[in-house]
């Protein structure tokens, strides 16, 4: 997927093109994202599954139990 249209998050610190999430529009109704420091990762998703991704990350539904060895 070179030489696509990415674009980055306002929110990527764009510090040496690292650390940063892009997103493309390469047909309709899908949306790619990927991390710029591995961008051969891509995940395609409709705009409302991105929507649910959001709002579950936002709400912190996407952490790992606290419970777990690894989260003392």
């Amino acid at each position: 997927m070179s030489g696509s249209p990415w674009r980055k998050s306002s929110f990527s610190s764009g510090i040496g093109n690292q650390d940063c999430v892009e997103v493309a529009a390469l047909e309709p109704g899908i949306l790619y994202l990927r991390e710029s420091e591995d961008p051969k990762t891509v995940l395609a998703l409709t705009p409302t599954a991105l929507r649910s991704l959001f709002a579950m990350a936002c709400c912190g539904r996407l952490d790992a139990d606290r419970r777990s060895p690894r989260h003392p």
